[in-house]
């Protein structure tokens, strides 16, 4: 079977609990882009996936014309250049350079010490008590500038808002009770509103494993899934 988009849609290959596919799912919600979304099993990955990116992570985009897109954040520049109702690209306070530098130490440092903390098995020698630590640097220095707006960037979220959310998320579900008993409570107030807000059920749906042939699932299923816009 092709592996090209169906009726003119771009193609999202995604996981659900994968931070970085959250990413591309909030940016694509925010949008407004419909999309038809390929649910992927990361260990048993549909050959249609890996012929697109052979790298084999998610999330993946390809486009009408064929592109393929295969970074988290070149999803959500994607996305987010075609149409920013929410300006997510605009914050209030600081810049885009602020943004991406915060984004930069998210998937950096942060990321490092998240997956040996999370995995630490994975990892030979690997302290995940002394990553946990490590990870906790980032987070207080979020908890700071969340003390001064109610998101990171002003009053209403941010691209970085939403490309580190799903992270932090993460990390608070390793041990959420001891997460919670940390002197971070403007983190805790912005992660919870996070969860509960209307973008991250949306995100947040459960889809069967594809395969192809399976009749098109489309990414938001219709405006009645769009958040409203800040």
């Amino acid at each position: 079977m092709s592996n090209a988009p169906q009726d003119g849609l771009p193609t999202l290959y995604s996981f659900r609990r994968c931070p970085y596919a959250m990413r591309a799912r909030l940016a694509l919600l925010a949008s407004g882009i419909r999309c038809e979304l390929r649910e992927i099993v990361l260990k048993d990955k549909a050959p249609e996936f890996l012929a697109a990116s052979p790298k084999g992570t998610v999330p993946v985009v390809v486009t009408p014309a064929g592109e393929v897109i295969e970074q988290s954040l070149d999803v959500m520049a994607w996305a987010l250049g075609q149409n920013d109702p929410n300006g997510w690209l605009d914050p209030e306070q600081g810049d885009a350079e602020a943004m991406d530098a915060l984004i930069s130490a998210c998937d950096g440092p942060f990321k490092t010490a998240l997956d040996r903390y999370k995995y630490a098995t994975r990892y030979e020698g690997a302290d995940p008590l002394a990553e946990r630590t490590k990870g906790s640097a980032f987070l207080l220095r979020l908890d700071e500038q969340l003390s001064k707006s109610p998101y990171l960037f002003g009053s209403k979220p941010s691209l970085a808002d939403m490309a580190i959310a799903p992270f932090v998320r993460q990390f608070a579900n390793v041990d959420r009770a001891w997460f919670d008993a940390q002197a971070w409570p403007h983190l805790i107030s912005w992660l919870e509103a996070f969860l509960a807000s209307a973008s991250f059920a949306a995100i947040f749906q459960k889809y069967p494993k594809w395969h192809a042939g399976d009749a098109p699932t489309v990414f938001p299923q219709n405006g009645s899934d769009l958040p409203p816009a800040a």
